[in-house]
């Protein structure tokens, strides 16, 4: 794709974004579309979004399962920016979000970081990972789909905002020196109990996420710098490392529970409006 059509389809994607519209025609279908241009198209969204005065904050992750990997045809993960309008930090861990124009929406619980220092090497391990890290806390993203029946392809949910929608993050929890190598096997085998208006929905693990939040911390690093090394994952910035369940269904009225065994993270509430 031409730059002016890179552009025109990230207006397009920005405006279904901003006004709620279903985009009927998948982009990974469109000539010229890979998922190069995808991530070509999610500059260009940041751009855009920049000018209209917000801020990127962080990165999301998506596909962080390498079982479908080789289906995908993909060789690591994908991710996407989440900006300051859309990251939502709670104080008293439960949160009420009301979200303007929601289409198809499901909300997934994920380990969120915030990074001290930049990830400027690839091939780093969960301690080296964790070292990069100021603090870590459960979290709820929020997803929402522009394409009908929630079919895409990589390509699609990376120039799509990564289907981001919103973050809710719960009380942080600081990532010190002398915590870290009993984080390192406390993320690879904790678990998550997630309930939506008080009915049990769902177990998850750390290691349905590369086998370990930190793991994949270390895994977006390291993407992010092969494919855009000036820009990597950066001090101050935020990471949503993945689902740590399958993503569920939800609607306005929704009341989401998730609790941490294994990991001292505290529970964290939802509602949605």
């Amino acid at each position: 794709m031409s730059h002016d059509e890179v552009e025109t389809l990230a207006r397009e994607l920005l405006f279904a974004h901003e006004s709620g519209r279903m985009v009927p025609a998948l982009p990974s279908a469109r000539p010229g579309f890979d998922l190069n241009t995808a991530y070509e198209v999610e500059a260009a969204l940041k751009r855009f979004r920049e000018l209209a005065g917000h801020r990127a904050v962080g990165r999301k992750v998506g596909y962080a399962n390498k079982a479908v990997w080789r289906v995908l045809k993909l060789e690591t993960l994908v991710w996407a920016q989440m900006y300051d309008d859309t990251v939502h930090q709670s104080e008293s861990n439960s949160v009420t979000l009301a979200l303007a124009h929601p289409r198809s929406l499901k909300i997934e619980p994920e380990i969120v970081f915030g990074l001290k220092q930049a990830i400027i090497a690839e091939g780093l391990d969960a301690t080296a990972a964790l070292e990069s890290a100021d603090w870590l806390a459960m979290g709820f993203e929020i997803i929402d789909c522009p394409f009908p029946d929630w079919r895409f392809q990589p390509s699609d949910f990376v120039a799509s905002f990564g289907l981001h929608a919103a973050l809710v993050i719960g009380e942080r929890v600081q990532v010190r020196a002398g915590s870290i190598a009993a984080l390192v096997d406390q993320l690879a085998r904790f678990k998550v109990r997630i309930s939506k208006n008080g009915e049990f929905v769902e177990e998850g693990s750390g290691r349905n996420c590369l086998k370990s939040p930190a793991l994949c911390l270390a895994e977006l690093g390291a993407a992010i710098l092969r494919r855009l090394p000036a820009q990597p994952v950066s001090a101050g910035e935020l990471v949503s490392s993945g689902t740590l369940t399958a993503g569920h269904p939800t609607d306005r009225g929704d009341l989401w529970n998730v609790q941490v065994e294994g990991l001292p993270l505290p529970p964290l509430t939802l509602r949605l409006t």
